[in-house]
């Protein structure tokens, strides 16, 4: 999440639904029978210039009494009969009655009919039981759309493939077992779960029926690459990730079912149900993100168990995923070497009942004993690299002083007007994008279309104004980045006592959502000729003081040239290095690049008193081996006049 301290007021999408909240099983006016409506996509949209505050669950419960709907509280949603659904589409192949088949997210406000499929914001759903709206095709938005828009791509693709057990080649067959470790997964399985095989491009062919299995949707390919001794997975899924989500065995899960267990990788849904016969399910992104469109396919569940992989990424990812479904009905498998990932576990003869038994609870009281945190410091203590975070492809010098971008920590970037920290803010966040980190961004200063705009720049590495044709290859590279823009704009002034406070919400905010925020505060007046420090930051000490990391984008002004330009990292609280490194820009495209080695200089800091810190020699203690440019220690901070409040 990037924030920029300037005020504001986020804004939403008001997409209104013409028609009426019938208290009979029938369909609205809007929603007879017709040709498919248009879907509408957050590219699409414009946004209103008008306030809209977040709905609450309590708001949600309060419409809903008040127009008379009845509902049911659940788990993280909210059930209630359905105005979109027909009376012959609400009973089940039982020929059970279903009313209840409208959810609504109780967070965003977001809801789903699992009968006519048809889902909308909270502002479409008020819409539709107030009879507000002008014209029919306004404001529904099918979750089937995404079929219309590449079903010939699916349909082709999925005639081609093939069920691996078919192939008249055994040696081939063999070849793929091998490379996708199904060595021990029967062809029973398989075909349970409708895996396929595409020959040309010897890729496993996962599919995504509708709910009930009554038509394909969309298809995920896995596709195997040896690499040295290894091999290699490459994921291609159709539609696109940032158009449509869907789970993998979402058919074969009855209403019944009160337990599954949810996995990162389709081949692990596999050997799971196989060896346990419980129901399971894959999540189309992994580890990446839980889009709260599924959460409705989640309620009937009372007890779900993670079993998302066996690295330190996938057990943070499980606990946080945990939360969106409330943790009291959650359990998680803890990564180690005895708890591989199933299809591991499989392959190695584990039994995988017993270590889902092992499953630990996501819920528990406020205080705890090391005996509970044992096991997770010993998986710090045994994955330092993953620990210390995602590594930038782009700042490897970042990666020597602060190691990674975590989880849970708030960053304060400041720099002189003028400097470029949007520029380099942008690229420090592109890098991680691209990485695939859930990136949001805030700017008070900067429009949406002109951020986009660099962003895209730095992502193609060059000016596309010379080359528009092939602005449509990168726009969609870089729509495919888990990207989003708050819809607000605009400068505003705050006291020094609201900015405390917004920077206290902020940190709890990273603290409580274990999300990594990135302020970026301008700093006071200061001199030309010196340098920027950490009491430089604008408003009182809070920001420092609350902050994990500090950065600050120096510009040195020269009187014979442009400034020169660095990074200083004064505060890093998660191993207490700090240091700098020279940055360049590249006009053309518009991005910052380290320099080489044998042109980078060290940077000396000076303490309160003027004097310079030596560069440690290599045989003494405090030397940084390959990296002359880290000086490790606190850097002190400059003395603070009398009539300052900052505490020590």
């Amino acid at each position: 999440m990037w924030a920029r301290l300037r005020g504001g007021y986020p804004l939403r999408i008001l997409l209104p639904l013409r028609g009426e909240w019938m208290g009979r099983r029938g369909l609205p006016r809007n929603l007879a029978p017709g040709p498919p409506r248009r879907r509408y996509g957050k590219e699409t949209l414009q946004a209103l210039e008008m306030p809209v505050l977040p709905v609450t669950a309590t708001e949600i419960r309060q419409y809903l009494r008040g127009h008379g709907i009845p509902f049911q509280d659940g788990h993280s949603c909210l059930r209630a009969p359905s105005p979109f659904a027909e009376s012959s589409q609400l009973k089940d192949q039982t020929g059970v009655t279903t009313s209840f088949s409208l959810f609504i997210d109780k967070t965003t406000g977001r809801f789903l009919c699992m009968t006519s499929l048809a889902e909308g914001s909270w502002e479409d759903f008020q819409a539709s039981v107030e009879g507000r709206g002008d014209g029919a095709e306004e404001g529904l938005l099918l979750s089937k759309a995404p079929e219309f828009e590449d079903s010939k791509e699916v349909r082709r693709i999925w005639n081609r493939a093939v069920p691996l057990w078919e192939l008249p080649d055994q040696e081939e067959v063999q070849l793929a077992d091998t490379m996708f470790g199904l060595t021990k997964v029967t062809d029973d399985t398989l075909k349970r779960f409708s895996v396929r095989y595409l020959r040309p491009a010897r890729s496993l062919v996962f599919p995504w029926f509708s709910p009930g299995g009554s038509g394909l949707r969309g298809l995920k390919l896995l596709e195997a690459k040896c690499q040295g001794d290894g091999v290699s997975y490459e994921e291609t899924t159709i539609p696109r990730p940032s158009a449509y989500h869907n789970l993998f065995g979402l058919p074969l899960i009855s209403r019944r079912d009160a337990e599954v267990v949810l996995t990162s990788r389709e081949l692990d849904s596999l050997a799971l149900n196989q060896s346990t016969g419980l129901p399971t399910l894959t999540l189309p992104r992994g580890t990446t993100c839980l889009p709260p469109s599924l959460l409705p396919y989640l309620e009937q569940f009372r007890r779900i168990v993670f079993w998302l992989g066996d690295d330190l990424r996938s057990w943070e990812a499980a606990k946080l995923f945990a939360r969106k479904l409330n943790p009291k009905r959650c359990f998680l498998v803890r990564p180690g070497d005895q708890q591989p990932r199933p299809l591991e576990a499989l392959n190695r003869g584990f039994n995988l009942s017993r270590i889902l038994r092992t499953a630990l609870p996501a819920w528990h009281k406020s205080i705890v004993s090391f005996r509970q945190l044992r096991e997770e410091v010993l998986g710090e203590l045994s994955n330092v690299e993953q620990v210390a975070g995602l590594r930038w492809s782009r700042f490897p010098d970042l990666n020597r002083i602060l190691k990674g971008h975590r989880k849970g920590e708030l960053t304060v970037f400041t720099g002189p007007t003028g400097s470029g920290k949007t520029t380099f803010i942008s690229e420090y966040a592109l890098d991680l994008c691209s990485q695939g980190v859930n990136t949001l961004w805030g700017s008070f200063e900067i429009s949406n279309v002109r951020l986009a705009r660099v962003m895209l720049t730095q992502f193609a590495e060059g000016r596309l104004e010379d080359q528009l044709d092939k602005y449509d290859h990168w726009a969609d590279r870089f729509e495919d980045l888990p990207l989003y823009f708050m819809t607000f704009h605009g400068q505003q002034s705050i006291r020094i006592a609201a900015q405390d406070y917004i920077v206290g919400v902020f940190r709890k905010f990273a603290t409580d959502n274990n999300c990594h925020v990135t302020l970026v505060i301008h700093p006071r007046k200061e001199d030309d000729d010196k340098e920027l420090q950490t009491a430089s930051i604008f408003g009182s000490a809070k920001a420092s003081q609350e902050a994990d990391n500090v950065l600050i984008l120096q510009d040195r002004k020269l009187v014979t040239g442009p400034g020169k330009r660095y990074l200083q990292v004064s505060k890093n609280r998660f191993d207490g290095d700090v240091g700098v490194f020279p940055l360049e820009f590249n006009k053309n495209s518009l991005t910052f690049s380290i320099p080489p080695k044998n042109k980078a200089r060290l940077k000396k800091i000076k303490d309160d008193t003027g004097s310079v810190a030596k560069k440690p020699s290599s045989g003494k203690k405090g030397a940084t081996p390959q990296n002359s440019e880290i000086c490790s220690g606190q850097v002190p901070t400059p003395k603070q006049p009398d009539t300052s409040k900052r505490s020590k």
